[in-house]
């Protein structure tokens, strides 16, 4: 049985292994580093794995390690391991993005330098050295920017900032904290705030050829002091002007990262003056967002990714194949607008009712603390939807969100 090595496969990349053997390969998990990434720990299975590599810090012997099983492919499964999985594949001569850009693959600011060397729209940014050099930026350009660290994700670290002080303030408070990779944030960076409304796709490439997997539209709302908070997406039809737009920028993203195969995760926004890069990740996307898209469409990154890496010509036959709605869905997250601990939801039996619920994912359980929702990581609950028409699903959202407010938590 040939084998697949996927880098840094945790709890929210599960469903990528069981893909490739269920095509007949067998994976080997790499881990990236001896510690395990605060964000990624949680219970987590090694069944469908035939070993497990731990990268210590010798490029060699993991080189060896993985070399004795012969991979035909090297697989990022999160964040955390794109960069040694770029080393690998390329050391191997095995399908690769190359550790030439890998770089700005993961560091924001190097990210939107890249894309704006190819000439597409990107957001105004500055890498921050002092609070003065920032407070003098942000008065230059006015209005709000968003400060954030230049390596983490789930929002985590993201500030935004109406003023000058706002922006100092926010800078000290990253600069040297420990970011959800379990990393120390050496660097912040400010970036214009962009209008418009933000989509994300999920795509997969080989030899430089873009399959668009699914593209979803997001809801934000502005909460506990924080103006653009996720407070769900839906899956939108391929077709469209809009998304006609988003899928010719991606595509030119994706070029300008040097990402030529295998997994991205794109976020844009849509501004009135066109598609503007929020950010990528060369890997599966995340919210479990592959998974609701086989769920939508029958496929998602998980089918295609095998395709990329071990059948070229299945992909490339069906590459230019526009996915198909087959059921609508949507995830709604649920935001907690207090602090203390949780006694229980008064309108749970609401939520259980609604015509299209397809599961409820709580973080917060009744006797467990809750806290202020501020990102992607504090959020009690995640509601997910799913039906065959797409006026079902929307009233549904809409029911959550009205009901969604202090009288959901009932809090001590």
């Amino acid at each position: 049985m040939k084998t697949v090595a996927i880098v840094d496969a945790y709890a929210s990349s599960r469903r990528l292994a069981p893909h490739f053997r269920d095509a007949g390969f067998s994976c080997v998990r790499v881990q990236s580093g001896p510690e395990v990434p605060a964000v990624y720990r949680s219970p987590f299975s090694l069944d469908d794995y035939a070993a497990n590599i731990v990268h210590s810090g010798s490029l060699e012997e993991t080189l060896g390690e993985l070399a004795a099983w012969q991979p035909v492919a090297v697989v990022p499964a999160s964040e955390s391991g794109v960069e040694l999985a770029d080393t690998l594949s390329e050391r191997l001569g095995l399908p690769t993005n190359g550790t030439r850009l890998s770089a700005a693959r993961r560091d924001k600011y190097a990210m939107i330098e890249a894309v704006d060397a190819a000439g597409l729209r990107t957001a105004t940014q500055l890498l921050i050295e002092s609070k003065e050099q920032l407070r003098r930026w942000h008065e230059e350009i006015g209005g709000r920017i968003v400060v954030k660290p230049v390596r983490s994700a789930a929002n985590d670290g993201v500030r935004f900032c109406d003023s000058p002080e706002e922006s100092a303030a926010a800078y000290e408070e990253i600069l040297g904290k420990e970011n959800i990779f379990s990393e120390r944030n050496d660097a912040v960076v400010a970036q214009e705030y962009l209008f418009g409304t933000e989509y994300f796709l999920n795509t997969v490439s080989h030899a430089g050829r873009m399959h668009v997997c699914d593209i979803w539209r997001t809801v934000r709302v502005e909460v506990n002091g924080v103006p653009d908070l996720l407070a769900g997406f839906y899956i939108i039809p391929f077709e469209g002007a809009v998304q006609e737009e988003l899928v010719s920028y991606a595509s030119a993203v994706l070029d300008a990262l040097g990402i030529q195969v295998g997994l991205a995760h794109i976020e844009i926004k849509m501004t009135p003056d066109g598609p503007c890069l929020i950010e990528v990740g060369a890997r599966m996307g995340g919210a479990d967002s592959p998974y609701y898209a086989e769920l939508a469409t029958g496929e998602s990154q998980l089918n295609w990714d095998v395709d990329a890496y071990t059948n070229p010509e299945r992909f490339n036959a069906r590459c230019a194949e526009p996915y198909r709605i087959r059921e609508h869905f949507a995830s709604v997250v649920m935001m907690s607008p207090t602090k203390g601990v949780l006694r229980s939801y008064p309108f749970m039996s609401k939520v259980e009712g609604l015509e299209s619920l397809h599961d409820i994912r709580a973080a917060v359980e009744p006797g467990d603390p809750i806290t202020y929702s501020v990102d992607d990581l504090t959020s009690p609950m995640t509601v997910n939807l799913k039906h065959r028409s797409e006026g079902i699903v929307m009233r549904d959202m809409s029911t959550l969100r009205y009901l969604d407010g202090p009288a959901f938590y009932d809090v001590e």
